[in-house]
């Protein structure tokens, strides 16, 4: 049995695993950061640490936030916060390759949900200066057509009722800004590092709206101190596997209970708006700072996020595990590839052909990287969160110009599709959503509304149903050409199966 990792284990590492060049003992933290998963410690985590050994600067120590689940700090604690990187890909010869890295920037993990209030105090810690975010898109209790902070969601009316041990990132968020002013300490830069669209002014929204039913006074100090930078992260991190670990283990010599796997390609563009200094994250392989983000982010989520969506959704229809494998399937890499450069690509004026196609080539190298399985499964969970920026916006924006949609609805037809729970084979998967509830009985009013219609009508009845949901498609449902789109897409889906709809659009 190999022994633990820990501080002690640093200087017993074989040659070829690389470790913080820094003196851990003198680390202090600068940084709270909600949502300590494996995407934050492969991706800002990893950019930090390195951001502090080029510079010296140790104070900007990660002191993690697990909202509910204490895994990642049983796992953690007994390793002093280190965990090991491994970054995967396939060489010339087309079998894997990896590099390894301790990653030391990270001191401690707290889980919010066992003490609440220790979270609240750290935020309102004097050294903090730097409160992030990964909680994904659906940690921000938002509406994704509108925007809007859903006064409805559970946690967010029970934060508004119990500001002393909070739920949700927002109402932790509001109530230890409210700490830091009643002690007159120092405005905070809050970082939203998720794949929302113009991320840090929808939190700078979602916190002062919930700010103005706590006191208006915090309203007006969070609206004039506090920043909220605009981001855009990129990187594939598919989920640890048992398998990742007993291997990284033993290439490590430490026993390393949870260990992050990503890709080698990093990006991290934030706009340069800080209440209180910054670490030097614009290392060489770090970040990149700009005045304005909005291109960026906006790049990713359709050349990026939106085909990773489309590859995923029409992938585990057709009973495909991975979305390296999805892109190997000479069909759907066709589809997709063809999506990107007609429909999506022509989305983003201002950017040259050549940059475009060049990201085209890059993101279709990366996700069919055979080295990073990346669960299918695990990319089109929350897809009520993940359609709207990354599909309906380009859709909205075609509509406005009167071009075509036929490839955008198709993959989200797909998503929809997916939501019936069961694949192409027969197999029956769990839909991980946090409006799955809602979902389904908009599944089972299509049906209602299909069944009681002329044969004719069926397929466009039901595209209606669906394309009226408000909370996801907005005004789409008003839109007679997407619905027409819709319905013949899942028509397809449903009577022929993927492969024949693929055909049909590429």
């Amino acid at each position: 049995m190999l022994e633990r990792l820990n501080s002690k284990s640093l200087s017993h590492l074989p040659a070829g695993v690389e470790r913080p060049a820094y003196d851990r003992e003198r680390l202090t933290p600068g940084i709270v950061h909600l949502g300590l998963g494996a995407f934050h410690r492969a991706h800002q985590a990893l950019v930090t640490d390195l951001a502090m050994q080029a510079s010296g600067d140790l104070s900007w120590g990660i002191l993690g936030v697990s909202l509910r689940s204490p895994a990642v700090r049983d796992a953690l604690a007994p390793q002093d916060g280190l965990y090991t990187l491994a970054t995967r890909d396939a060489g010339p010869d087309g079998q894997p390759r990896e590099a390894l890295r301790v990653v030391g920037s990270v001191l401690r993990v707290m889980v919010a949900e066992e003490d609440p209030n220790a979270v609240l105090e750290r935020i309102a810690y004097p050294q903090t200066r730097i409160v992030s975010l990964t909680v994904t898109e659906k940690g921000y209790c938002h509406e994704p057509a509108s925007g809007l902070l859903r006064w409805d969601d559970a946690d967010i009316l029970h934060d508004l009722a119990h500001p002393e041990a909070p739920r949700s990132a927002i109402g932790m968020l509001v109530h230890g800004l409210s700490l830091r002013r009643e002690r007159g300490l120092p405005p905070v830069t809050l970082l939203s590092c998720d794949n929302l669209p113009s991320n840090g002014d929808t939190l700078r929204k979602l916190v002062l709206a919930f700010a103005l039913r706590v006191d208006p006074m915090l309203t007006a100090w969070i609206d004039a101190h506090c920043t909220f930078p605009n981001s855009m992260v990129d990187r594939i991190v598919p989920a640890t596997r048992d398998e990742d670990r007993q291997r990284i283990s033993e290439r490590v010599g430490f026993q390393d209970a949870w260990p992050v796997v990503a890709e080698p390609y990093l990006n991290w563009v934030i706009e340069d708006k800080f209440a209180a200094g910054r670490p030097a994250w614009d290392v060489p392989g770090g970040a990149t700072f700009v005045g304005n983000a909005a291109p960026y982010e906006r790049l990713k989520l359709r050349m990026v996020n939106a085909p990773h969506s489309a590859f995923a959704y029409l992938g585990a229809m057709l009973g495909i595990k991975t979305n390296s494998e999805a892109a190997a399937n000479p069909g759907l890499r066709r589809y997709v590839d063809t999506l990107i450069r007609t429909e999506i690509a022509p989305t983003l004026r201002g950017i040259p052909e050549a940059g475009l196609d060049e990201y085209r080539q890059r993101f279709l190298a990366r996700v069919s990287n055979p080295a990073l399985p990346h669960l299918t499964h695990q990319v089109a969970m929350d897809g009520s969160q993940k359609v709207p920026p990354r599909l309906l916006a380009a859709v909205r924006e075609r509509l406005r110009r009167g071009e075509s949609i036929e490839l955008l609805a198709l993959a989200v037809a797909a998503w929809l599709h997916y939501l019936r729970g069961y694949d192409e084979t027969g197999a029956r998967y769990a839909v991980q959503d946090p409006l799955a509830a809602q979902l389904a009985r908009m599944l089972e009013r299509a049906e209602v509304a299909a069944r009681a219609a002329a044969p004719s009508q069926a397929a466009h009845r039901r595209a209606l149903v669906l394309a009226g949901y408000r909370p996801v498609f907005g005004d789409l449902g008003k839109k007679p050409d997407f619905v027409a789109a819709l319905a013949r897409h899942l028509e397809t889906l449903r009577e022929h199966g993927v492969m024949r709809a693929v055909q049909g659009v590429a």
